[in-house]
Order: C-alpha cells, then structure tokens, then sequence
C-alpha cells in the first residue's frame, strides 16, 4: 500500500486529487489549514474509498508549520510515494496598491512551499528508489501577469530540472500548468470571472485524470486538455513583447 501526501487538500485541485489517489487505493496524509474541513474532507475518503487518511494542519506560509509537512515526507518508517504541491491562492489587489506582507505570504505559499517539500520529498524518494512529485503550477506561468505569474513560471522551471535531475533514480517529478478551472478558487480570491463557463473552464475531474496519467508517464510538464495545450504552446513561442502586450492586467491567479 503506498501514500500520497496533498497540500491544499480540502477543495478545488486538491481534493479532487484526493478524490482519484484513493480511487487507486492509496492511502492518503491530506493538508491544509482549516482543521474542521480537514476532518470533515478525511472521513468522508475513508468511508468512501476504504483508505487510511491522516489530517495533517499546517499554514504553509509559517516556516515551522511548513517544516512540520517536510517531516512528515522525510519519515523513513511512514513513507509517502507521491508529493502532490497543490496549495495555493490569488490575489485580487493590483500589485502597487498590495500590502507587501499580503505578497510575501502569497510568494511563502506558491514558491518556499513548493521548493521546501519538493526536497524533502526528493531527497527520501530516491533513498527508497521510487516516488512521484507532481508540482501543481498554471499556464499563467507562461504570462507576464503579476507576483502570482512569476511564482507559477519558477514552479514550473523548478520541477523541469528536477525531473532532469531525477532521471534514473525511479523518482519523477511533473509540473502540471492547468488553465481556468471550475473550483472555488478564484470566488476565494475575490476575482470575478462571470459564470465560468465555456471551452477555456476545465472540469477538476478530468484535469486531475490527465495529470495523474502524465505523471504516471514520467513526463515532466502536464499541460492539460487540448485547448490549453495550444495556447501554451503559443505562448512559449510568440516574443515575449507580443506576450507582454497581450497581458493587459494581472491574473491574479490564472487556476
């Protein structure tokens, strides 16, 4: 029996992820900060799948909450096989009317986070020769959109040579770069995108499905479903000039 271990576990991405992981028997330590939710969200795994599932509490933009979540990877005798970095969050507020601090914790989340469990992770995994690390990032990644951009291209680069370094050590380690997709997300961070729906909004199920498979696959980015295929795709290829100028405000938050 193996375990995966899910940072914002408790909605949107994440759960869903929870929601599939166990679907396949594994057993589950879920992460995130609101304990009652947490509970709430184990419970029902565990009469739903029949799987273990252990509630781990952490705000991962507090540093010793943070090296509490790398810890628990670290653990020799409660191994976790797969890493999946989902947590994260927008901001609405343009970045020169910000409170800094609001930006520093958002930074804590989307990138410290990212690179602290990352290497616990990696480093047990390839004492054990096998694991998967799947870093949740976003097309906006691809953008020139603000802090939240910034932080989504440095995941995505991050988990690209990781996965380089990791070759041949039966670790893998996937950036998956998701667009729009219909979960709370963007309601939490106070950005109104209308009735989010239409060919640019992906359904969590089938992005979660797309991504577990290219994860399973070894591939070191995910970009998932056609349409965001293609725009990635362009917009790895247009001058950045183009790029910028096409970015007429900061998505804050692009998932």
């Amino acid at each position: 029996m193996s375990t995966a271990l899910v940072t914002g576990a408790t909605a949107g991405i994440g759960r869903e992820f929870c929601e599939q992981l166990a679907a396949k028997g594994e057993d589950l330590v879920l992460v995130a900060r609101d304990a009652a939710r947490l509970e709430r969200v184990a419970d029902e795994l565990r009469e739903r799948h029949g799987v273990a599932v252990e509630v781990l509490v952490a705000d991962l933009s507090d540093r010793a909450q943070l090296q509490r979540v790398a810890d628990r990877l670290g653990e020799a005798d409660r191994p976790v096989d797969v890493l999946v970095n989902n947590a994260g969050y927008g901001l609405a507020t343009p970045f020169a009317q910000s409170e800094i601090a609001d930006e520093e914790r958002l930074l804590d989340v989307l990138v410290r986070a990212v690179l602290v469990l990352s290497h616990s992770a990696a480093r047990a995994m390839t004492t054990r020769g096998h694991g998967r690390i799947i870093n949740v990032s976003s097309v906006a990644g691809y953008l020139a959109g603000g802090p939240y951009s910034a932080a989504k291209a440095y995941v995505t680069t991050l988990t690209e040579s990781l996965s380089g370094q990791l070759r041949g050590t039966g670790v893998t380690a996937t950036a998956v770069c998701p667009g729009y997709v219909v979960t709370e997300f963007h309601e939490r961070a106070g950005i109104d995108h209308g009735a989010r729906s239409g060919p640019l909004w992906l359904d969590a199920a089938d992005l979660v499905r797309e991504a577990l498979a290219d994860a399973e696959r070894g591939r070191a980015v995910s970009v998932p479903s056609a349409q965001y295929k293609a725009i990635a795709t362009a917009l790895r290829h247009l001058p950045r000039g183009v790029v910028r100028r096409a970015t007429t405000r900061s998505p804050r938050g692009g998932r």
